[in-house]
C-alpha cells in the first residue's frame, strides 16, 4: 500500500461551526468529520444539540444514519411519533422521508451523522419545527 491510497484526516483539522439559523433551532454546534471526494459519497459529523435545540423539517435523498453519541434526544418522521433516543441508539432516516431531530428539552445530545450526497446535495431543509411539534404528541422510548 502506498501513502497515496491512505487518507488521514487529522482530529482537530475542522474547525468547528455554529449550526446555521435556517436549519436549526437553538444552540447547535457542527464537527464535521469528513466530506469523501468522488466516486465516494459519504459526509460525517458530530452534531451537538443543547437543550430544546434541534434541526428544521429536513430530508435526505440518499437517507441518513445516526449515531447517538452522548445525552437524550427526539426523533420525529412526519406522520409518526416522537421517540426518545439516547447514547448507543443508532438511528435509520430513509431516504426522502421528512424529519427531524434533536436534544430532549432538558437534556444536551450529541450524535454522528452519516448522510449520502447524490447529485451535489445530502440535504433538502425546510421549514422549522415548531414548539408545538417539538414538545406535542406522546413520547415513545
Amino acid at each position: 500500500m502506498s501513502d497515496s491510497d491512505l487518507t488521514i484526516i487529522r482530529n482537530a483539522s475542522n474547525p468547528s461551526a455554529k449550526g446555521p439559523d435556517t436549519w436549526f433551532t437553538g444552540s447547535v454546534r457542527i464537527d464535521t468529520m469528513f466530506q469523501a471526494t468522488a466516486p465516494g459519497r459519504a459526509t460525517g459529523a458530530i452534531v451537538t444539540f443543547e437543550p430544546s435545540a434541534r434541526t428544521f423539517w429536513h430530508s435526505h435523498p440518499a437517507g441518513q444514519t445516526l449515531v447517538v453519541l452522548t445525552g437524550v434526544g427526539w426523533v420525529q418522521c412526519e406522520g409518526g411519533q416522537r421517540t426518545e433516543i439516547r447514547a448507543g441508539d443508532v438511528v435509520s432516516c430513509a431516504c426522502g422521508k421528512r424529519h427531524w431531530h434533536g436534544a430532549a428539552a432538558t437534556t444536551a445530545m450529541s450524535h454522528f451523522a452519516v448522510t449520502e450526497t447524490i447529485d451535489g446535495k445530502n440535504t433538502d431543509w425546510m421549514e422549522p419545527v415548531t414548539d408545538e411539534q417539538y414538545l406535542g404528541g406522546a413520547l415513545v422510548s
